[in-house]
């Protein structure tokens, strides 16, 4: 399993992309859709909420078990992503391509997101 160096990583196994004119992607790890099984459900945040670092925004419904979704940065929700609505085993085929969960227009971004290797070595 390789974590993509561009990301950053949250403890809760979210992951965000760099921002492009100040939106960022958030989704969930490989190795959070590895643990929690096939994904069947997801609920995501509506498009204008305001999320908080650290706190629930979401939930993501496997056949294992309901898993909360955390935001890893503070900021307001500007697209969720349709095609894992209609197909949340995206999560698991491609958590870091077509399975990201929403875009928010970052306002504040914590200092304890990890690299790639960091990460890495958390999950180990």
């Amino acid at each position: 399993m390789s974590n993509p160096q561009q990301l950053r990583y949250s403890k809760e196994h979210e992951w965000l992309s760099a921002a492009e004119e100040g939106v960022s992607k958030i989704g969930i790890t490989e190795h959070a859709a590895n643990a929690l099984g096939d994904v069947v459900f997801v609920q995501l945040p509506e498009v204008g909420a305001t999320v908080t670092a650290g706190e629930t925004c979401g939930e993501l419904e496997s056949t294992k078990s309901v898993s909360d979704l955390y935001s890893p940065v503070d900021g307001e929700v500007t697209e969720i992503n349709e095609d894992v609505v209609s197909d949340p085993s995206l999560v698991n085929t491609a958590p870091f391509e077509g399975g990201w969960l929403f875009k928010v227009k970052v306002s504040g971004e914590p200092d304890d997101l990890l690299t790639a290797d960091e990460y890495t070595a958390f999950t180990g």
